[in-house]
């Protein structure tokens, strides 16, 4: 019995325990080595013609000894290999060839690392490995229990290559080791982690077939064992762009992400700069039912040369594009012993980056040559770029601001700002927008009634985050966001302005009575030419706005302190105003009729009624 090298003990007893996630990653890593071996002797068989070109992976099953073997016919070891390879923990033979042979080929092998092979140890209480290499006339045996030693003895075997059998472990209460003994589990794996390894995994499986000759009214049906072919081997994204239909990634969309509607958008590319990988990215038609939640988790499908390493990478995807599903497969990333996490290293945030530009790239297309479905794509995921603008003070708003959309009271549909711009009249200097929480209530404020009718373009915000957006972007094109429901919203002219500030002065002392019969509910109230049918309404005066208020105070846990500096707005032209200079001598009455119109403006935008009993009782008393 040979022990392992210095500390390979502790290393043995830290990957079982530690390094791997999930047991069933073993058959990824042991498939991985097996293609390595294979990529090696198909390296040497460029200059040597006695190799064949029948290359190939076996798997096979025993039940009854409890033992699942994967055998491959590559390059093979000697025992001198056994004893550097097998016997180190974390000595590399893979990493060792790549250096010999830097520059001389394309070759794309995954490990690096030297441990893959021992997370057998975490189904297996025993592994044997039998191998032969290429050019050598003997053949060996590796065997091991684990951390206490190994022996490497001479053995018969016949071709090059590895055979790894894994006695696996008895089954416990909280895990079944046997179900590595069945061929759906077998096939799942393989299908799931290395369905793109580019030589054939085969494993002899067992199908129910019905049996020739038998009766079409009672059919007989027999078990039968065929070999089968359990990868695909050349994935979509290997294959020349030319090869590929936009029905072939429709398709492939659909099985690969479980989703039964077509993407709205698919992109195929090769991206070749700093880091060189293949890519294929998709725009679902709709968000997963927990997108917008904490729990939901965002990334791309990540492989290294056809070896998937993530099921979501989220270091790829900028969480304004989490919405985003696809795949990349790069031969130049660096990756940490499990090859499950990425090392934060200058090729992840090169193709990070590259990844945000082609994508930022393709919707900048979608939105020019197909705009029915990058409005489809808005409705879904326009929040999470929404959002993207908010987040980090703004940091990535010069990014994201030509993406957004709002619904528009003129052209009744999602305009962007870049269009709206464009389309402002001659002397309007700001864009107008209104809140509210549906499109619907927002067209109904009296703030922008009279607005519309001057022919002027207002932008719906309909989403809470809206508000805050336009807050940081603070302008478009030098255009400064004004909402109709500031204070100091105007569109008179300068005589209308005039007007106006003579009518506040005339019933200036009716401004104030309303005003103390209203206490603290009000900064000020005054009069207002922004209004057409409706008597009243409120507008804030103040930083935070009253959608601001509203949002803020609809958030979990909120105390409700959020106060916007309320200003009630009283139409200079409604006959309301007869009805509140008939009561000014009248302070019950005044106060009354103050209640009424208050929480009527209350109503009026969104907000529920102050004080329910004062309301009910004045309008009694009014009635």
């Amino acid at each position: 019995m040979k022990q392992f090298k210095t500390e390979s003990k502790r290393i043995l007893d830290l990957m079982i325990n530690s390094i791997y996630t999930n047991k069933e990653i073993f058959l990824r890593e042991i498939v991985s080595n097996a293609s390595d071996a294979i990529d090696k002797l198909k390296f040497i068989s460029l200059t040597d013609t006695k190799i064949g070109s029948d290359f190939k992976i076996n798997i096979a099953i025993d039940k009854n000894a409890r033992t699942l073997t994967i055998e491959d016919n590559g390059i093979g070891m000697t025992d001198k290999d056994l004893e550097k390879n097998l016997g180190t923990i974390a000595e590399s033979g893979t990493l060792a060839f790549k250096k010999e042979n830097a520059g001389k080929s394309d070759n794309e092998l995954i490990g690096q690392f030297g441990v893959g092979f021992y997370s057998a140890f975490m189904v297996a209480d025993k592994i044997e490995v039998y191998t032969k290499a290429y050019g050598a006339d003997k053949a060996y045996k590796w065997a091991s229990a684990g951390a206490e030693g190994y022996t490497i003895e001479e053995t018969d075997k016949e071709g090059l290559g590895t055979k790894i059998v894994l006695y696996l472990k008895a089954d416990v209460e909280d895990y079944k080791y046997s179900d590595y003994l069945e061929e759906y589990k077998i096939s799942s794996l393989i299908k799931e982690y290395s369905d793109y390894i580019r030589y054939p995994i085969q494993m002899l499986t067992t199908r129910s077939k019905r049996k020739e000759g038998s009766p079409d009214d009672k059919p007989e049906y027999e078990q039968v064992s065929e070999l089968e072919t359990l990868n695909s081997m050349v994935p979509i994204w290997k294959k020349p762009k030319s090869e590929v239909t936009e029905d072939n990634l429709k398709e492939f969309y659909k099985n690969e992400f479980h989703d039964y509607q077509d993407p709205l958008k698919s992109v195929y590319a090769k991206i070749e700069g700093t880091v060189t990988y293949d890519t294929l990215l998709f725009v679902p038609q709709r968000a997963p039912y927990d997108y917008y939640s904490k729990d939901y988790k965002k990334g791309v499908k990540l492989y290294c040369n056809g070896v998937m390493i993530m099921e979501k990478c989220e270091q790829l995807i900028p969480d304004y594009f989490g919405f985003i599903k696809g795949i990349v497969d790069s031969s130049d990333l660096s990756l940490n012993i499990s090859r499950e996490i990425l090392q934060q290293d200058r090729q992840v945030k090169a193709i990070a980056n590259s990844l945000e530009k082609k994508i930022s790239s393709e919707l900048k297309k979608m939105m020019e040559d197909d705009r029915e479905n990058y409005e489809k794509l808005f409705a879904e995921f326009g929040l999470s770029i929404k959002f993207g603008v908010y987040a980090g003070f703004g940091m990535n708003k010069d990014k994201l601001k030509d993406f957004l959309m709002f619904y528009s009271s003129k052209k009744e549909k999602l305009v962007t700002l870049a269009e709206y711009v464009k389309e402002m009249p001659e002397g309007q200097s700001e864009i107008y927008y209104a809140c509210g929480e549906s499109y619907e209530k927002i067209s109904a404020l009296p703030q922008i009634e009279k607005a519309k009718d001057k022919g002027y373009e207002i932008l719906f915000f309909k989403d809470g985050v809206d508000e805050f957006v336009a807050k940081i972007l603070i302008d478009y094109e030098g255009k400064k966001f004004k909402s109709v429901s500031e204070a100091d919203f105007s569109l008179d002219t300068e005589e209308e302005k005039k007007e106006l500030d003579q009518k506040r002065e005339e019933f200036k002392d009716l401004l104030y009575a309303v005003k103390d019969a209203l206490g603290d509910k009000v900064k000020e109230v005054r009069l207002t030419s922004k209004l057409k049918t409706y008597p009243v309404c409120l507008t804030a005066g103040g930083d935070v706005s009253i959608e601001m208020e509203k949002v803020f105070n609809s958030m979990p846990n909120a105390a409700g302190n959020v106060k916007a500096e309320k200003i009630l707005e009283i139409s200079a032209t409604h006959k309301v105003l007869d009805k509140l200079k008939n009561a000014v001598e009248n302070k019950d009455l005044l106060k009354k009729y103050a209640i009424v119109l208050y929480e009527q403006a209350r109503l009026l935008e969104g907000l529920s009624i102050d004080d329910v009993t004062e309301f009910v009782t004045a309008m009694s008393d009014i009635i």
